[in-house]
């Protein structure tokens, strides 16, 4: 008789991957904004201007500058870090946004540290602290 090994069903245990959870969370909350023309319909435009940079404050990681379309675009209005291993930060414009259309400005800017943990393996001791500077520039 063959000694032939027998198969192996080992349950695998699904590693939990908290930024993944957390993005999702965030992106279920955005998708149940109102849309900005809807929240906002005094806005007629808005351009926005984003520079990442590390925790340091002197490396750029990043740029982006785009006109916002105001019919699909969400009032939720909040930017991933630029941190790949970034867990539970990310940057919310919302309010900044918000304050500026309510008082009428043209332009705003700004910057706003990230306030999630630098990694996972630095959760609850580490705090990210990524740099974002912004400029949004509205029209009526």
């Amino acid at each position: 008789m063959l000694n032939t090994p027998q198969p192996s069903f080992a349950m695998k245990t699904k590693k939990v991957n908290l930024r993944r959870e957390y993005r999702q969370q965030e992106n279920e909350r955005v998708l149940g904004s109102a849309n900005l023309e809807t929240r906002f319909p005094a806005m007629k435009s808005l351009t926005v201007h984003l520079t990442h940079y590390d925790h340091t404050g002197t490396r750029k990681s990043g740029e982006i500058k785009y006109t916002v379309n105001l019919a699909n675009a969400k009032s939720m209005f909040r930017f991933n870090c630029a941190n790949h291993e970034c867990v539970g930060g990310d940057f919310d414009l919302s309010e900044a946004l918000a304050k500026a259309v309510s008082a009428h400005l043209k332009t705003v800017t700004g910057e706003m540290r990230c306030q999630g943990w630098r990694s996972r393996a630095t959760m609850h001791t580490m705090r990210c602290e990524d740099l974002l500077r912004f400029e949004l520039a509205i029209g009526y």
